[in-house]
């Protein structure tokens, strides 16, 4: 199944996420750093880094819902994607949180609002591997003859019906 929302032949929402995870990712990195060094610089950088986080999210999810609505019911890409973008809402929330707790204090997060930065960049990473499940496994948005109902990459089965993938020795 092809993306609905393109861009000169490719699919816009993969190209869209790119800014969300980077800005927020980073965010999170800034925030630790601010936690070992005590420089406010890092915190004033993550609550602007943030700002622009959540708009990009916001941004993204347009192509990704439209996607989302071609994908049929009752396929196991239809129910990753819906973990996949409910989870992302999640994580604009958190982030959403975050930035909202430091507004009156820019350089000196309270602990919630470090949690709430912490906990968005670990969401992210669990809905971004599901995003390439979707994409790098079942083929959604961007394979006319996606497998729709494959198995998780993680099983050690093909994406086609067929016999187990011999496991790398490691």
């Amino acid at each position: 199944m092809e993306s609905r929302f393109k861009l000169f032949g490719h699919p816009v929402h993969p190209m869209l996420i790119v800014f969300p995870l980077g800005l927020l990712g980073t965010a999170a990195i800034f925030d630790a750093i601010w936690l070992v060094t005590r420089n406010p610089q890092w915190t004033a950088l993550s609550f602007y880094l943030i700002a622009a986080g959540i708009i990009g999210g916001l941004l993204a999810a347009i192509p990704g819902f439209v996607d989302f609505l071609g994908i049929p019911t009752g396929t196991r890409a239809h129910r990753i994607a819906l973990f996949h973008g409910a989870g992302n809402v999640v994580v604009v929330m958190l982030f959403a949180g975050s930035w909202w707790l430091r507004q009156q204090q820019l350089t000196q997060p309270d602990t919630l609002a470090l949690v709430l930065s912490f906990g968005g960049v670990a969401l992210a990473l669990v809905t971004g591997w599901l995003g390439g499940e979707l994409v790098d496994r079942l083929g959604v948005g961007v394979d006319p003859g996606a497998h729709l109902n494959a198995p998780s990459s993680l099983s050690g089965r093909a994406a086609t019906s067929g016999p187990e993938r011999p496991r790398k020795a490691a």
